[in-house]
């Protein structure tokens, strides 16, 4: 069994001085039209209760190109400027459904630098890749090969704040989906990444703390600094180089182990952890945004959906840490500190795998009859905050500090 799904595939190239010169040209023309339509639809919005559509600012964008001062705009491919102006609708788009906030301004120190291409504006034959307004193609280092006889339909070039150029070539694959029998329930941790539902501990690489030092002095020579010259340019260069290391360890460390999580399991059952809140805690927000929980969930969810696995997510007020996976006592408390307790039956537990197992269950009782015992949040009603309740009747367990 086969799923035929539409898949990026990304690849560093290094532009010749001619190509960079192209490409820097239309990352700061798709900048331009981007923030131009941006204030177009604010405006037309604030004055005239007028909402503007994609085929307005694309009008917009055709006088623009006719005006002395942004003739320039026609000195680059026309195409990643509509592109700029489809991706502008998609984010009104999901601000008017309440899935983000307001469109803001694209900074040209701070933004991300991309330019997408559709097919009439690239050219893709034999393994090389020419874009628009070029003449050499783009010299790709072929790290994997393409899916057998792949046609690219979107190409988007991109420039990251090290300087590095990558380009993403979007493409159809056929995935082969191969049934397994396996189950695993995952709790998240610092200790350990991950503990698994089967008594294996993943170890937390803690990928910045291992350039901690490199990334302070490259901080620090930024600062000394003076502001707006050129060798400020360089130590900022050398930071972002820093920051990029980390996060490219980080993510190769985080896409191979979800994929081997979803090769080896039919199900996979995680717990909704609210990163956003629990990094407002100072003294652990940073070790948190390195383990990159968040990251790892959305891996699961689309590589899940990809090789047609379940993927559960269990209600975050489930009291896994504390109740007893084997004769199901919960424990009255259970501080941070405790890394593993007793229960009244007998049993010692190691606090993050027996988590896991407690959470493995609540997935699977979820998938049998659509779920088991929940604890329920006080309502916001009584004015009391939110917090984790116990199911009423449990039995006490008794943690061994």
């Amino acid at each position: 069994m086969a799923r035929a799904v539409q898949r990026a595939f990304k690849y560093r190239f290094y532009p010749s001085p001619g190509q960079a010169s192209e490409l820097a040209r239309t990352f700061g023309c798709v900048r331009l039209v981007y923030n131009m339509a941006l204030q177009a639809r604010t405006e037309a919005w604030t004055l005239r209760q007028e909402r503007v559509n994609y085929n307005a600012t694309s009008a917009m964008l055709t006088g623009w190109k006719k005006t002395e001062e942004l003739a320039f705009l026609n000195e680059v491919s026309s195409v990643p400027l509509q592109q700029a102006l489809r991706h502008l609708q998609v984010a009104f788009t999901n601000f008017f459904a309440k899935r983000a906030g307001y469109p803001t301004f694209k900074s040209r120190k701070k933004s991300r630098r991309s330019a997408e291409y559709t097919t009439s504006a690239f050219r893709y034959r034999d393994g090389r890749l020419t874009l628009a307004k070029m003449t050499e193609p783009l010299n790709i280092v072929w790290s994997r090969p393409l899916p057998d006889g792949a046609a690219p339909s979107t190409v988007t070039v991109s420039q990251d704040s090290a300087g590095r150029w990558f380009v993403s070539l979007l493409c159809h694959d056929v995935i082969e989906q191969v049934p397994t029998t396996g189950a695993v329930g995952i709790d998240a941790g610092l200790d350990s990444l991950l503990a698994l539902s089967t008594g294996e501990k993943i170890a937390n690489p803690r990928h910045e703390r291992r350039d901690r030092a490199a990334l302070a002095r490259a901080q620090r020579n930024l600062a000394r600094k003076e502001k707006g010259s050129l060798n400020r340019a360089k130590a900022r260069l050398k930071v972002a180089r820093v920051h990029a290391r980390i996060t490219d360890r980080r993510q190769d460390h985080l896409h191979k182990l979800s994929t081997r999580l979803v090769r080896e399991n039919q199900t996979i059952v995680i717990e909704d952890l609210t990163v956003r809140n629990m990094v407002n805690n100072h003294h652990l927000a940073r070790a948190i945004s390195d383990a990159a929980w968040r990251q790892l969930r959305t891996m699961l969810e689309y590589k899940a959906d990809w090789h047609g696995r379940t993927l559960v997510v269990v209600d975050r007020w489930f009291p896994s840490s504390k109740l007893c996976s084997v004769c199901g006592a919960l424990a009255e408390r259970m501080p941070l500190h405790v890394r593993s307790w007793t229960c009244r039956c007998g049993r010692t537990h190691d606090r993050d795998v027996n988590a896991a197992r407690n959470i493995l269950a609540e997935g699977l009782s979820v998938i049998a009859c659509g779920g088991g015992v929940r604890p329920q949040r006080e309502s916001s009603r009584t004015g009391r905050s939110p917090a984790k309740q116990e199911p009423p009747g449990a039995t006490q367990g008794i943690p061994v500090r």
